[in-house]
């Protein structure tokens, strides 16, 4: 609720009364407020909880945003907080019941003051809010009956002091008015005291008459002007007593003392006194508190008969400065007299400074200019004057400094730049003194910790570095490791290496060198060559992971260190196998005579590269040496008439690596003082004869090699022979019935069988076979069925092979026999060249009896012949045999000569007739002799006609050898 008016409807009717004065009154506090930057808001006690006490934002000038980015908050201290800031709306509402009196008690205006906080920027504001009075409490008596003894001898005018009422309130709503019952002796007078607080006096009018009215009982009311109004009542009895005529009187109307704060239970106040001109037990006088508050009869103690006042509680400067108490004496007869006691309060320093911490920023970051706020604190202390007074510092030697801002705020700011890797946090000591005797402090130690920024680069811990491999390293081998540190934290030390994008010799440097980008391991891509390449310099780059990232460079060299890899290489003599190259040394040399120096070099290094020469072998060792380090060859003794005209020098070249390698060299020499004698002897002396030896040497070795497959290949074929010449005769003279057998593709000619079948031959060709002629066999009748492979075929498809056949241009026409076809009539197996009866033509004759002797004997006379043909076609240049003599067609491919075979070249078929037979045999006879005759005829010439093997081609070495072994 703002300072304009309330909001509570009891307090309305007030409000009507009060009118125009508190209108005016309001108005002027709150612009003095809104100029001071204050704001004051007036409010009644007693409003419920959530109840409005005025729009924060508005009144501020704020707007919601602010209040919320602002984080608004109240900052009461170590008060109660009775008022809630709802930022969301930006108003002030009551949070706590709000008792007046329980605030304030008696001062006037009551009210409590909070500031608002605001943060970024920092703002403080002061709100004051005045707690209005409401009629709530009724006035009150301490007791329910007052007594009184009066003489009946009082004078007129005596005055009798009744207890006073009590009510909370102030202004109209406090006690106003008392009222008493009537009656004939006594009226009632009211007295205002210094502190506003009423209080009555009964005055005798008239006398007292004991025989006539020995008691007295009224009625006495105590009245406040709220509304509605409120009133509270005592009984009040009075017993006559006999005369006393004197009432007790004190010394001093107002007795003044000091107490020090915090002063212990029975110290000394001070001492009031009465007296009292009567007589005996009407002159005692006894002494009292009158109307004395609740809380006060805890803190003070009176003596009733010295009148010694002395502290009975504790003392707090800081709950009330000043007490003011009334004391009464009264004598024995009743009569009394108040005298009023003031006591202040001296205040003691007894309180130490109080730190509150109103907001505080933790971590820090460490690039925080100069002049940022760390904390707001407040601090307070309960003292006043010296006592109040507060001095607030923080421990030196810190980049920081404190600053007042508002009253009992002040503000900790940075004074300096923060670098978290040299003091990663700081513990702060805020320290308040006050200014009293002696002076109290209190400290509070705030912990600041300091954020990383990636400020810092990776540092290497060289400026470069060097490292050695040896060369033919195997890929993938670890050579080096780089280190980086950053003295950053977290993330942003988190080192990464890489190597810059250079070049070596026009390759980019990832060809020859790898790194691991967490552990800065340098790795071989490949093998290296020392000849090649001796040195790698590369640019490795370390990385932090901060944003952005901070990187530096490193050069790294990589020296390749030589290894004894190359053998040493002879530059003269130059050994040439197309020339012959010889050092003439004239028999007239004397000792020491330089021949000649073997020039070498190796492509290695340092002591890989020291050579040294030896003479390995020589035709005369006592003639000729060689110089350890310089390769020269001289002699070593006078040349004689004896020694040869030829001497082979061997000359070794070795390094000196581990371990090493040697090379060797010929050096021809010629003991001989003219060219020609020379040229004569060195003629035979040349390099074609070791080819001409190798050569040679394969040529038997391929010679031996056809010999020995052609004498296997001829024991197989007889073997095989020879075992079915045995499984043929078991079945002859065996007594079992003999199943005809058919092979297959067989075809029944003519015949009344189910089984159709074709006879294949299988026909190996060379190159130059297409000059020969391929010759069908015409089938005997046209009623011959042949069946295609998936025995699928129809007679239709052979109708039109025939008719392919028939034409005069069909490659498939048959041709006659070809005269280079080696098999003569006489020379096949079986009675082929008989013609067969009808009967076997057309099919219905009986099957071949088996062969017999003879007829086996011809056929194996014939595979022999074949075979020695074979062998004697062989030319120079072929290790292959023609078409007709392939390693394929063997006797396996003769047909049998039971079945009805179709020869290539013939027409004639098998028959079973017994006349034909015998001419056939007769006629077998007459072709074997013949047969023997020109076999035995065509062994020499066949012999004597065989091709020599092949020579090798002659070189101009092997041409002088010739024509000198023919000289010789």
């Amino acid at each position: 609720m703002s300072s304009e008016g309330f909001l509570q409807p009891k307090c309305l009717r007030w409000r009507l009364c009060c009118g125009l004065r508190w209108q005016v009154l309001l108005f002027l506090l709150y612009f003095s407020h809104i100029v001071s930057g204050q704001i004051r808001y007036s409010i009644p006690e007693e409003m419920k909880k959530g109840s409005l006490i005025g729009n924060v934002a508005q009144d501020l000038g704020l707007d919601l945003k602010r209040l919320r980015v602002g984080r608004a908050r109240i900052v009461t201290g170590e008060s109660i907080q009775y008022t809630e800031l709802q930022t969301d709306k930006g108003i002030l509402v009551v949070s706590e019941r709000i008792d007046r009196e329980q605030l304030c008690g008696d001062v006037t205006p009551c009210s409590f003051r909070f500031e608002i906080l605001l943060e970024n920027p920092i703002e403080l504001r002061r709100i004051t809010v005045e707690i209005l009075d409401i009629n709530d409490h009724a006035p009150d008596f301490p007791k329910k009956d007052i007594t009184f003894e009066i003489s009946e001898s009082a004078t007129l005018g005596s005055r009798f002091t009744l207890a006073s009422a009590e009510d909370p309130d102030v202004g109209l709503n406090a006690l106003q008015s008392y009222d008493l019952t009537p009656n004939d002796n006594f009226i009632l007078k009211q007295h205002t005291n210094p502190d506003g607080s009423k209080y009555a006096e009964m005055v005798l009018q008239k006398p007292l008459d004991r025989e006539e009215h020995p008691r007295l009982s009224l009625k006495l009311i105590a009245v406040d002007s709220g509304n509605p109004q409120r009133s509270g009542t005592v009984n009040i009895e009075i017993s006559v007593l006999d005369v006393n005529d004197n009432a007790p009187v004190f010394n001093q109307s107002v007795y003044r003392a000091t107490v020090m704060e915090n002063a212990l239970k029975g110290t000394y106040i001070t001492t009031v006194n009465a007296s009292d001109a009567d007589s005996g037990s009407n002159g005692v006088v006894a002494y009292s508190f009158s109307n004395l508050k609740k809380h006060l009869a805890d803190i003070f103690n009176i003596d009733e008969t010295t009148g010694t006042i002395s502290v009975a509680g504790e003392i707090d400067y800081e709950k009330d400065k000043k007490y003011e108490v009334r004391v009464e004496t009264k004598d024995q007869g009743g009569l009394t007299d108040t005298s009023k006691v003031v006591i202040e309060v001296i205040d003691k320093n007894d309180n130490a400074p109080v730190i509150n911490v109103m907001s505080f920023s933790s971590p820090v970051s460490e690039n925080a200019p100069p002049g940022t706020t760390i904390a707001i604190i407040n601090v307070k202390d309960a003292d006043s004057e010296r006592n109040g007074q507060i001095t607030c510092s923080i421990n030196t030697n810190l980049p920081f400094k404190i600053q007042s801002s508002l009253s009992s705020y002040y503000n900790l700011i940075s004074d300096g730049a923060l670098d978290r890797e040299t003091t990663p946090e700081y513990n702060i000591t805020i320290t308040t003194t006050d200014s009293g005797s002696p002076p109290l402090s209190s400290t509070r130690t705030l912990h600041l910790r300091i954020s990383d920024v990636n400020d810092n680069a990776p540092l290497f811990r060289q400026s470069s570095y060097s490292a050695y491999v040896t060369e033919n390293n195997s890929p993938g081998m670890s050579i080096f490791t780089v280190s980086a540190r950053d003295s950053d934290w977290n993330q942003n030390a988190r080192v990464s290496y890489l190597l810059e994008d250079t070049q070596i010799s026009g390759t980019a440097v990832s060809t020859y060198i790898s790194i691991n980008s967490e552990t800065g391991v340098l790795h071989a891509v490949r093998s290296f060559d020392y000849e090649q390449i001796k040195q790698l310099t590369l640019v490795v780059k370390a990385q932090d992971g901060g944003s952005p990232p901070l990187s530096s460079n490193v050069t790294v060299t990589i020296f390749i260190q030589d290894q004894n890899d190359n053998a040493p290489q002879v530059l003269y003599p130059v050994q040439t196998s197309s020339s012959l190259v010889a050092e003439m040394v004239p028999r007239s040399a004397d000792v020491g005579y330089l021949v000649t120096k073997v020039v070498a070099v190796d492509v290695d290094s340092g002591q890989n590269a020291w050579l040294s020469y030896k003479l390995q072998k020589a035709t005369d060792r006592a003639l000729f040496e060689v110089g350890l380090q310089n390769g020269e060859i001289r002699t070593i003794r006078q040349v004689t008439d004896k020694d040869a005209v030829k001497q082979r020098l061997t000359v070794v070249v070795e390094d000196n690596g581990q371990p090493s390698r040697s090379a060797t060299v010929n050096v021809n020499v010629a003991v001989a003082d003219s060219f020609p004698e020379v040229l004569s002897e060195f003629t035979d002396f040349t390099h074609d004869k070791d080819y001409n030896d190798n050569l040679t040497f394969y040529l038997v070795l391929a010679l031996a090699v056809v010999s020995f497959l052609f004498i296997t290949c001829l024991v197989v074929i007889i073997s095989v022979k020879i075992y079915r010449w045995r499984q043929s005769r078991v079945l002859y003279h065996s007594n079992l019935p003999v199943i005809p057998y058919y092979p297959p593709r067989y075809a029944d000619t003519l015949g009344t069988g189910t089984l159709q079948h074709v006879y294949n031959y299988e026909v190996c060709r060379t190159t130059d076979s297409r000059k020969s002629d391929c010759k069908f066999v015409r089938p005997c009748s046209q009623n011959v069925l042949i069946m295609d492979p998936s025995s699928t075929g129809t007679m239709q498809r052979m109708q039109s092979e025939q008719n392919i056949l028939d034409e005069p241009d069909s490659p498939l026409e048959q041709k006659p026999p070809n005269a280079d076809w080696r098999f003569t009539q006489g020379q096949r197996p079986g009675p082929s060249g008989a013609g067969g009866p009808p009967e076997m033509t057309m099919g219905t004759g009986p099957w071949p009896n088996p062969p017999t002797e003879a007829e086996q004997l011809q056929a194996l006379m014939a595979a022999a012949n074949e075979v020695s043909e074979a062998t004697a076609t062989l030319g120079p240049g072929t290790m292959g045999l023609s078409t007709r003599y392939s390693p394929q067609f063997t006797l396996q491919h003769v047909p049998d000569y039971r079945q009805n075979v179709y020869i290539p070249g013939s027409t004639a078929t098998l028959t079973s007739n017994p006349q034909q037979q015998q001419q056939q045999q007769q006629m077998l006879m007459q072709q074997q002799m013949a047969a023997q005759q020109q076999a035995l005829q065509a062994q020499p010439s066949e012999a004597s006609a065989q091709p020599e093997p092949p020579k090798a081609a002659q070189t101009p070495a092997s041409k002088k050898k010739s024509t000198k072994k023919e000289k010789k």
